[in-house]
């Protein structure tokens, strides 16, 4: 039972947080068991994450410019059918685990946005405050281009998106005060990565860089939570196929099997198409550019010559061709 500062109480339900088996969608398991390779490892694909993750080398840390106190702020408002989900989502992260109510000085507010891929809220945290005080972790991204230099001659390819990736990462237990969330009904804390942390992205690249160091620039490429495994011949690909598997499996990290696909000969990734004859924009994206709004302030410029610099590599001299829209964003 917990107050709120409005003196109403709201009843939580905070089970106990063991890792217990992942379970699998019934659907999904008849599908894992008729593709090869993958039909060994119906584990790596659960139907929801087991839990807190497990215990690993690496845990998340967030380290503070030296003399920062505490930050707190007020609860954001939010309208009616908000706060309904916001009472179901955060009920659902206690479930899992995922957050715990909290009693620390610190306090970042929380918000929804709207998920682009399945509809619906993503309860998240403005972290700006946070943000500011903490040092930046200057891991860095690896280049998509090199990236893809890397595929020539490649025919097979299998791709794994990780099921809710940041949550599968534990935060440093000193650190976990520092992520505390504001709400209508009260104060939490998150125990595994959130959304919104500033070196969340990074932190996650270099623990992914360290589970595949032996199998990056062999055939796998890694970006964040997207692996692509990529093969010469359907024989290289089933041995190739069952290492990336196996080394999920070993770390205990899990992947969406509605998000994967396996053995294609053209598979898009990373808003590319990727086959034997080498690399292209996925038309999707090319309809992007095409429907964008016409950028009418230096915030929306930005956007859309980030949009178009990502294809660069497609457009003939798109320096010189974006140079009079680049000169519009720099200060005078």
């Amino acid at each position: 039972m917990k107050s709120s500062k409005s003196g109403k109480v709201m009843l939580l339900h905070l089970p106990s947080h063991k890792h217990s088996p992942p379970t699998v969608n019934a659907t999904e398991a008849q599908l894992i068991k008729k593709i090869p390779v993958v039909s060994d490892f119906p584990d790596v694909f659960p139907e929801e994450l087991p839990g807190l993750p497990p215990d690993r080398d690496v845990e998340f840390a967030i380290e503070l410019v030296p003399g920062t106190a505490p930050v707190s702020r007020r609860p954001y408002r939010m309208a009616p059918d908000e706060l309904k989900e916001l009472k179901v989502q955060l009920q659902e992260q206690l479930d899992k685990g995922f957050i715990r109510p909290s009693s620390s000085p610190w306090g970042c507010p929380a918000l929804f946005v709207e998920k682009k891929d399945q509809g619906g809220k993503r309860l998240c945290v403005d972290y700006r405050p946070l943000n500011a005080v903490t040092i930046k972790n200057k891991y860095p991204l690896p280049h998509i281009d090199i990236l893809f230099d890397q595929l020539a001659g490649a025919k097979v390819f299998s791709k794994i998106d990780l099921r809710s990736g940041y949550y599968q990462i534990k935060i440093r237990g000193e650190d976990i005060p520092k992520t505390a969330f504001s709400t209508r009904y009260g104060l939490y804390e998150y125990l595994v990565m959130s959304f919104g942390l500033t070196n969340a992205l990074a932190f996650f690249m270099y623990m992914m860089n360290s589970v595949f160091m032996n199998e990056l620039d062999k055939f796998i490429v890694v970006f964040i939570d997207d692996i692509l495994i990529y093969s010469k011949s359907e024989e290289e690909h089933k041995e190739h196929l069952r290492i990336v598997l196996n080394r999920l499996r070993e770390h205990k990290l899990y992947a969406k099997f509605s998000k994967c696909a396996f053995w294609l000969k053209e598979v898009s990734f990373l808003g590319h198409i990727l086959s034997e004859k080498g690399v292209a924009v996925d038309p999707s994206k090319e309809k992007d550019v095409l429907n964008w709004k016409q950028p009418k302030t230096v915030t929306e410029i930005r956007s859309f010559l980030g949009l178009v610099g990502y294809y660069r590599r497609f457009i003939k001299d798109f320096s010189k061709t974006a140079k009079p829209m680049t000169s519009l964003t720099k200060k005078e």
